[in-house]
């Protein structure tokens, strides 16, 4: 008979309480993440705006996200990353609160992108499950299964808030009444952070670099700012090139900075590990086609036939199509610890990584029927779903102690960076060749195909990095005292 150490049992307890409330605060996230889409249109007349206008609060969120996950997940690294997610949790909760209010596009802007703080809920998530399985000898695969749960909650949470926001509003008639909802969900989870959740155990002696931060922040504001320029006024404004090429100059001096510090804002020295690079490339690879593809698979769909192509689908019928792909997330965020114990997490990550690029490559071919495209979703979604988990838990297995929270964050942070690359570039790709269409408002079959063949190259791309990673990579290790 097989016995269990009191420290390694009491460790399993610990992170199966952790585990549930955490599951808790995910749910909230992808609530967040989905309610306010059907009520777009809603909002676009409260606020008394045009529709494209909308599409800034998603432009400055991204921005604000990408911004402020690496300086929070090693403020969680330094003093905990429970007390920060606290605070993340109470800033998200009162830009909820103001959304709720908010009266014109100005405020709503604000509030909207002081949302986007809820970003680094996951990284710190993923870290504190992290740091408190390194006193199991099975911590690694408990982080595994514990993050492909967290993935279940954030999908869960985002079909819930689809569905709820359309059925509240519809019913209470008020949007004030019904954007009030979300802000009550983070308020009470606030509460299940402060009650539920254990503290980590911060490494003393940090410090804050805050010169490399800084110029990390510019850095990440010129790229994302000529992104933003380039989706919205295309790529012959000037100011696109030039705020991207000073963008990428300023990581020069950003990279000369951390090699020099003892306790650096980003170890690059850690990041160029075999066990790290892969898999932080392979976040921001993934990001082309999470964050940067679904806005033209839902124009795909509802594109009128008559061009030639599209499904021709009326949005009830789109949102089921959506749905159906937000299971097969689900369904491969649960799959991934059990592939990955038959083979091993490298495999894993290799097959997840795979089935995107397969996903999106029979696009090319099959996209005539609503049956093909379904199918193309869901070999995608599998994929997407098993990395959306193991990513950032292979990044915590990677890192050294005291730069879990960096290490998970910086998945998010690449993450966010190719989703915010993609959507730019997805957004010319589509408007060029549109005016050869039979409606005004269609984007050339061109320019879906391409966008395919992109996300395709992309997820292929990271199945051919994640073979430098070595074989056994992300196993368990002996428990830490």
């Amino acid at each position: 008979m097989t016995t269990t150490s009191p420290a390694r049992a009491a460790s399993l307890g610990v992170s199966a309480s952790l585990i549930g409330w955490l599951f808790c605060v995910e749910l909230t996230s992808g609530i967040l993440q989905g309610y306010y889409v059907p009520l777009i249109s809603d909002i676009v007349k409260h606020l008394d705006i045009h529709d494209a206008d909308y599409n800034w609060f998603d432009a400055i969120q991204l921005l604000v996200s990408a911004l402020v996950v690496p300086i929070l997940a090693k403020l969680g690294d330094m003093h905990g990353h429970k007390r920060v997610l606290l605070v993340a949790t109470v800033i998200t909760a009162g830009a909820t609160w103001w959304l709720a209010f908010a009266g014109s596009f100005t405020t709503y802007l604000i509030a909207f992108a002081l949302q986007g703080f809820y970003v680094v809920w996951l990284p710190l998530e993923v870290a504190l499950i992290f740091e408190r399985g390194r006193r199991s000898d099975s911590g690694v695969s408990q982080t595994r299964r514990a993050a492909g749960l967290l993935v279940v909650a954030l999908e869960t949470g985002a079909i819930v808030g689809a569905l709820l926001s359309g059925i509240l509003f519809t019913s209470l008639g008020s949007l004030p009444a019904t954007l009030a909802v979300p802000a009550v969900c983070v308020t009470l989870v606030f509460f299940a952070i402060l009650f539920g959740v254990p503290e980590s155990e911060p490494l003393p002696g940090r410090r804050l670099d805050s010169t490399g931060f800084a110029v990390l922040a510019v850095a990440l504001l010129l790229v994302t700012g000529g992104l933003t320029l380039l989706r919205l006024n295309g790529p012959g404004s000037v100011w696109v090139w030039l705020l991207i090429a000073l963008g990428v100059l300023a990581f020069l001096p950003f990279g000369l900075i951390e090699l020099r510090k003892a306790d650096p804002a980003i170890d690059l020295r850690v990041m160029a590990r075999p066990t790290m690079w892969p898999v932080i490339t392979t976040a921001g690879l993934l990001g082309i086609s999470l964050l940067g593809a679904q806005a033209p698979l839902s124009t795909f769909a509802g594109t009128d036939p008559a061009n030639g192509y599209g499904l021709g689908l009326p949005a009830f019928a789109r949102s089921l199509l959506i749905g159906v792909y937000l299971i097969s997330m689900i369904i491969g965020a649960v799959l991934f610890p059990l592939v990955s114990r038959w083979a091993t997490p490298r495999w894993a990550l290799i097959i997840a990584s795979l089935l995107v690029g397969i996903g999106y490559l029979l696009f090319l071919p099959f996209h005539a029927q609503t049956l093909q495209v379904l199918v193309n979703m869901l070999i995608a979604g599998l994929g997407s779903g098993a990395l959306m988990g193991a990513l950032p838990a292979a990044a915590a297995a990677a890192a050294p102690r005291g730069q879990t929270g960096v290490a998970t964050g910086m998945t998010n942070t690449t993450k966010t960076i190719g989703g915010s690359i993609a959507s730019a570039v997805f957004g010319v790709v589509l408007l060029a060749g549109a005016s050869t269409t039979v409606t005004s408002t269609a984007a050339s079959l061109t320019g879906y195909i391409t966008v395919w063949l992109i996300c395709s190259l992309g997820a292929f791309a990271a199945t051919a990095l994640l073979f430098f990673v070595p074989k056994s990579a992300f196993a368990d290790a002996p428990a830490e005292g």
